[in-house]
C-alpha cells in the first residue's frame, strides 16, 4: 500500500475532473471520466486507492494536516524567525480566512470527499465481485467519515456532500454539526460489516473494521455520549487483535511499522522525494513526507514542545520519584546522540529558540517523528508512516469513558496499563503528583497520561475542545482563547467566494 499510492492518484486526476457542466457541454473524448471507469472492482480499488492518495498528500498528512491539527493545540512553540507567517498566525490565534494553511487542509479533506464519494456512488451499483466492492465502498466511507471528522472539530458546520458533485452550481449550503455526526456515526457503524479485521502485505496501511471503531469512539466521546463510546472502545479491546508494543519508540520509526499497536496510519516510504501535489497525484513515485524536516533539531525546527507540555512530564527535579523515559524518547536535548548513536547533539547545529526547562534555557526539540535517530542529514523528508490511530489511544479514551461513566477503578487500571509499557515502567497511580481519589482527580491523571503519550501526535487539539465543551477546565490551556471565536477556524474566504450557496454571514462567530 505504501508505494501504490502515486499511481491511483494520476488515474484520478483524470477520473474526477474529466466531468464537465451541462452549460458548457465539453468533454475531452480521450479523457478517462466515470462514465466510462468504474465497471470492474479492480477500478474501484484503484479509485479508493486515489482516497489514500489524498490523505498522503501535501495538503494532508504529508505537510499542512499535522501543522494545522498541532498549532491549535497547546503542545507546541514557535521555532524561531522561520516558522512561515501563516502557521504562526494559527499559534497564536491571529488567523483569519484567508490563512493558507487552513485553506490547504479545508481543500485536502473536501478533495478526500469528493473522490471518496465517486467510489461509493459507482461501488454501490457494481455487481464484479461484490465481496471486494463492498469492502471498497467501506473504505472510502471510512475515509470520508476521517475527513469529515477533521472539517466538523475544525469548522464547525461545514458543507455536507454524501454524493460526488458534477457540476459546478452543484456546491451546497452549511449542514449542521448535528446532522455532520449523523453522517458520521451511520458510515463508521456500516462499514464495520464489510472491513476486515487485519491486512497483510501490500494491503497494509487499509481501513480495518478496529480503525471505523476507534474513528467512532473518537466521534461518540466529542458529542459527550460516553456510554456509546465505549462500547466501541470495549470491542477493539475484547478483540486481542491489537497489543501496546514493549518499545515505545516502535511506533514512530520507520523500521517497525504497522506493528501491533498499529490501528491506521498512513504510508510513506523512502521513494523518491517529497510529492508537493496538493492532491497526491504525481509523475513519478515520490513517497517521502516532511514532518522529520519541519520539526527536526538539525533541520528547519519549525515548532519545538511548548514550556507547558515540557513541565508535564513527571521528572525528579521536581520531586517525582522518577523521570517519565518518555521525555527523552520524545525531545532532543543539547547533548543527546542520534544517528545510531554515532553523533552528539550540539548546540551550534540548533537553530532558534530556546525552552525554560527545569529552571535552564536550553534548546529541545522534537524526537517523534524525525529520522535523526538514524542519520545525520539536514533537512530530511523521511519515509516514517504516519500513525493516526494506535492502541495507546484506545485504552486512554476507554479510562475517560469508564471514569465518566462511573467506572473510576477500571479507568485507573487501563492508564496503569499504559505506564507498564516495558520501555515507560512508570509508576502506577495513584502517585504524590496525581491522586485518584475522585472522579475529578482522575480526569486530571487521564488528562496527564493522554498528554505525556501522545504529545505531538494531532490529538491534544481536539482533547482541549472536547474538554472545554463539558466545562472540564479551570483555567484554558490556550493563552489566546476567547470565548465565541476561538473554538472554530473561519471558513476559508475562498469558499465562501466560490461557492455560491454561501455568503459571508455563513462565516464562523467573530471572524
Amino acid at each position: 500500500m505504501k508505494s501504490t499510492y502515486w499511481t491511483t492518484g494520476i488515474v484520478a486526476m483524470g477520473l474526477f475532473f474529466g466531468c464537465s457542466t451541462s452549460s458548457l457541454d465539453k468533454v475531452n473524448p480521450n479523457q478517462v471520466t466515470t462514465d466510462n471507469y468504474y465497471k470492474t472492482a479492480d477500478e474501484l480499488l484503484k479509485g479508493v486507492n486515489s482516497v489514500y492518495a489524498v490523505w498522503q498528500s501535501a495538503n494532508l498528512t504529508g505537510r499542512e494536516w499535522f501543522f494545522l491539527n498541532d498549532l491549535r493545540s497547546d503542545d507546541v512553540a514557535t521555532g524561531g524567525g522561520q516558522l512561515e507567517a501563516p502557521r504562526s498566525q494559527i499559534l497564536i490565534g491571529a488567523q483569519n480566512p484567508t490563512n493558507a494553511v487552513a485553506f490547504s487542509v479545508w481543500n485536502g479533506l473536501y478533495r478526500t470527499i469528493h473522490r471518496a464519494n465517486v467510489v461509493i456512488d459507482n461501488g454501490l451499483a457494481l455487481k464484479d465481485n461484490t465481496t471486494l466492492a463492498k469492502r471498497v465502498v467501506a473504505e472510502a466511507k471510512f475515509l470520508r467519515a476521517l475527513a469529515y471528522f477533521d472539517l466538523v472539530t475544525l469548522f464547525g458546520a461545514v458543507p455536507l456532500y454524501s454524493d460526488y458533485v458534477t457540476e459546478v452550481n452543484g456546491t451546497k449550503a452549511k449542514s449542521s454539526v448535528d446532522e455532520i455526526y449523523t453522517l458520521l456515526t451511520t458510515d463508521l457503524l456500516a462499514t464495520q460489516t464489510d472491513l476486515p479485521a487485519s491486512f497483510s502485505g501490500t494491503d497494509l496501511g487499509r481501513a480495518t473494521k478496529g480503525a471505523a471503531q476507534a474513528l467512532l469512539a473518537r466521534v461518540y466521546m466529542q458529542k459527550g455520549d460516553y456510554a456509546s463510546a465505549k462500547t466501541q472502545l470495549q470491542a477493539i479491546i475484547s478483540s486481542g487483535t491489537y497489543k501496546l508494543t514493549d518499545e515505545y519508540t516502535d511506533n514512530f520509526i520507520e523500521e517497525t511499522e504497522f506493528n501491533s499497536e498499529s490501528i491506521f496510519e498512513i504510508g510513506f516510504s523512502l521513494i523518491g522525494g517529497f510529492n508537493w501535489d496538493a492532491d497526491g497525484n504525481d509523475n513519478g513515485a515520490n513517497e517521502n513526507m516532511t514532518r522529520s524536516q519541519e520539526y527536526s533539531a538539525i533541520g528547519w525546527r519549525n515548532l519545538i514542545p511548548s514550556e507547558g507540555l515540557l513541565a508535564e512530564y513527571e521528572h525528579t527535579a521536581k520531586g517525582d520519584t522518577k523521570t517519565d523515559p518518555r521525555l527523552k524518547y520524545n525531545f532532543y536535548f543539547i547533548g543527546d546522540t542520534y544517528n545510531n548513536g554515532l553523533n552528539t547533539l550540539m548546540d551550534s547545529q540548533v537553530q532558534g529558540n530556546t525552552s525554560v526547562f527545569n529552571g535552564t534555557a536550553q534548546k529541545i526539540s522534537w524526537r517523534k517523528y524525525t529520522a535523526m535517530y538514524k542519520n545525520n542529514e539536514t533537512f530530511y523528508t523521511s519515509g516514517i508512516n504516519m500513525r493516526l490511530i494506535r492502541y495507546a489511544e484506545i485504552l486512554l479514551m476507554m479510562a475517560e469513558t469508564e471514569n465518566e461513566t462511573g467506572n473510576s477503578a477500571n479507568a485507573i487500571t487501563l492508564l496503569n496499563q499504559i505506564r507498564a509499557r516495558k520501555s515507560v515502567a512508570m509508576p502506577a497511580y495513584p502517585t504524590a503528583r496525581y491522586p485518584v481519589n475522585s472522579k475529578d482527580e482522575v480526569l486530571r491523571a487521564v488528562m496527564h497520561e493522554k498528554r505525556v503519550e501522545q504529545a505531538g501526535e494531532q490529538i491534544r487539539n481536539r482533547d482541549i475542545l472536547r474538554w472545554r465543551a463539558q466545562s472540564k477546565f479551570k483555567t484554558d490551556p490556550i493563552s489566546y482563547f476567547v470565548k465565541g471565536k476561538q473554538e472554530l477556524l473561519p471558513i476559508p474566504q475562498q469558499e465562501l467566494d466560490n461557492n455560491s450557496k454561501l455568503t459571508q454571514k455563513d462565516q464562523n462567530p467573530g471572524y
